[in-house]
């Protein structure tokens, strides 16, 4: 494999450390870890994700809780099943899959989870902790650029970093992460002026902006780690938003898509189930 950074053997690894975690949670406490998934509508990439979720709960020793309801549920049944999610002692995180329909206030769901369950990470109260340098649950997809960036061996400390996407969801809690281990960190986004400039100066290039293959290979440092978050769908399957083939040429390390950050998404998720669970039994 070379320079590529294998997601689907990190995640492996780390699914494995989880099931025998939350083995060991089922025998001290009578119950496993629980995990609520709340799906609003008929969106067909959010059904998958969804699929995904529950697959890596059963594999992990993770009771899952799902909720599929139809695109008509309104605003006040949804926070009425976020209350009810709250305060069942038997789950432990709640994930309301986005996009809602459009008819639906995302803000006004995110704030009414228990931050105690927030396993996505995105509440308030965990982004403030996280912009603070006291992180409690952190965004699953920059956890997952961490652990691999970590598994590789890649240590950000006084490295450029360039960040193309400034989402609550990736960029910004990247960025923080990053901060926090002494990168020195630039955010990009549509309206940057001399992007490939920005980029082609990095030490870690992180790709989160949605649009694909719009990072050039050739805007890579020779020597330099491109994580690619980017999962969009063509006619000839699921591609990044990085020019894969050129960019691996320059890259020191690159992930693939598929099999690269997506899986560890799904992974950090399961481990931050197992991380709220402990917090609400100590």
């Amino acid at each position: 494999m070379g320079n590529i950074i294998d997601g689907k053997e990190l995640s492996r690894k780390k699914r494995e450390e989880i099931k025998q975690q939350a083995e060991d949670f089922s025998r001290r406490y009578g119950r496993p870890p629980g995990l609520a998934v709340v799906l609003v509508g008929n969106d067909p990439a959010s059904a998958i994700y969804v699929r995904n979720k529950k697959a890596g709960c059963q594999q992990c020793g993770i009771r899952s809780f799902e909720y599929l309801l139809n695109e008509n549920t309104t605003q006040e049944e949804l926070l009425a099943l976020i209350d009810r999610l709250n305060a069942d002692n038997e789950v432990d995180g709640i994930l309301v899959q986005l996009p809602l329909p459009s008819h639906l206030k995302d803000r006004e769901v995110l704030l009414r989870i228990d931050p105690a369950k927030d396993v996505d990470g995105l509440h308030p109260y965990s982004m403030g902790r996280l912009l603070m340098g006291e992180p409690t649950l952190v965004p699953c997809t920059p956890r997952g650029i961490m652990y691999m960036l970590d598994e590789y061996g890649v240590d950000p400390k006084g490295k450029d970093a360039v960040i193309i996407g400034r989402s609550n969801i990736v960029g910004k809690p990247a960025a923080l992460l990053l901060m926090m281990r002494h990168a020195t960190i630039t955010i990009c986004h549509s309206r940057t002026q001399n992007l490939a400039g920005k980029v082609a100066a990095a030490d870690i290039v992180v790709a989160a902006i949605g649009r694909t293959e719009f990072v050039r290979g050739d805007w890579i440092k020779d020597g330099a780690v491109v994580i690619d978050v980017g999962m969009n769908r063509t006619e000839a399957g699921l591609k990044g938003d990085v020019q894969f083939d050129e960019a691996k040429k320059r890259a020191s390390l690159i992930t693939p898509v598929p099999g690269g950050v997506g899986l560890m998404t799904i992974t950090m998720l399961l481990d931050n189930t197992l991380i709220a669970a402990r917090a609400r039994v100590s």
